[in-house]
């Protein structure tokens, strides 16, 4: 059965985001690039909520025809555009981004359908909106946070305190040189 997995970059005192929504408190460099790299490799479907989904669909597609991309830009561009893709929204009419599934409703049954599926795991880039939805119907099997060196004070809080106590054994950490903890939590169940 294929896993829920949450990636997040989130500051030391548990911002996904400034008050914008912004990233720009991440500590990214090669290193951190590499982390990442190697998640993208256990993806079979990338799961978003429609913030997150908007945004890579604005921003994907145009690397795909910019002649300035690097390589790895590239890659990773054509990689996001071919993968099957699922936005979970109540709002959004369409979701018509290339290999892209809107589910609206439904949320739990859709997801315990995808887990049975054959692939790799299911996981939700980021979206704080969705992560939490899916913490409140205990729909996450593992987390992969990058705290990042910084306390933002304010911002899109990735974990609020109406979300239920849910244990969890540490599978992986590593200190990155630039100070980002990754770890990697299975959630007991």
């Amino acid at each position: 059965m294929r896993k829920v997995v949450l990636f997040a970059h989130i500051s030391l005192d548990g911002f996904a985001g400034d008050m914008n929504g912004g990233l720009g408190f991440l500590s990214y460099d090669q290193e951190l690039q590499q982390y990442a790299d190697e998640l993208v490799k256990t993806v079979g479907v990338p799961l978003y909520g429609k913030t997150t989904y908007l945004l890579m669909e604005g921003y994907w597609p145009t690397v795909l025809n910019d002649p300035n991309a690097d390589k790895h830009s590239l890659e990773h561009a054509k990689w996001v555009q071919d993968i099957p893709k699922v936005v979970f929204s109540t709002t959004l009419d369409t979701a018509d981004w290339n290999n892209t599934t809107l589910i609206k409703d439904n949320v739990a049954e859709a997801v315990n359908r995808l887990r049975e599926e054959p692939g790799k795991d299911l996981v939700i880039f980021g979206s704080p909106g969705l992560a939490k939805s899916f913490m409140k119907l205990g729909l996450i099997d593992a987390y992969k946070l990058t705290v990042h060196p910084v306390i933002l004070g304010n911002g899109i809080r990735l974990f609020d305190s109406d979300i239920a106590k849910s244990p969890m054994k540490l599978l992986e950490s590593r200190t990155l040189k630039s100070g980002v903890v990754t770890l990697h939590y299975e959630v007991n169940r």
